[in-house]
């Protein structure tokens, strides 16, 4: 049987947080789908097709090195539901600190209510990523900062361009 787990967010950009967790999972799975969650309600700063190339760029050597198969999809419906779509037995979740915990095992209970047959496997930050939220970056970009150490070089030419256009 094939081990196939998703993980979701906004990867608002993608972080080297998230390529940290994703970088876990191919070790665990013969195929990851990164779930790109596209809320009607939710401005982006950058749109679902940007955000999918850059996971798509991002994770090639993951992919490579794992030898396992590494997709992007965007979803607009629970997370159970694209796990489901998906084909999915496994929910992954990354885990920076306590507050993460408190707030993933809630929602662990609720998806495993809603779909008993998906796993909600937790996997904790590295130590060197466990500070990088892809808020904080956003933030540190829009006020002229340096990102580079806690995203890929071309997401932080992406963002400097980005801000760039909005000044």
């Amino acid at each position: 049987m094939e081990r196939i787990g998703l993980y979701a967010g906004s990867f608002d950009p993608v972080t080297n947080g998230h390529l940290d967790v994703i970088e876990a999972a191919a070790r665990m799975c013969d195929r990851v789908v990164i779930a790109i969650g596209v809320h009607p309600g939710k401005k982006p700063l950058f749109e679902a097709a940007e955000r999918k190339a850059m996971i798509e760029k991002a994770t090639a050597s993951i992919a490579r090195a794992y030898k396992v198969k590494v997709e992007a999809i965007t979803f607009d419906s629970l997370v159970v539901a694209a796990a489901k779509k998906a084909k999915a037995t496994l929910l992954i979740r990354g885990l920076r600190d306590g507050t993460d915990f408190d707030y993933e095992m809630q929602m662990s209970g609720m998806n495993g209510e809603m779909a008993p047959a998906i796993q909600t496997v937790f996997i904790p930050a590295s130590p060197a990523t466990r500070h990088v939220t892809g808020t904080l970056v956003r933030q540190i970009a829009a006020m002229g900062g340096d990102v580079s150490k806690f995203v890929p070089d071309f997401v932080a030419k992406k963002l400097a361009a980005q801000y760039a256009g909005k000044k």
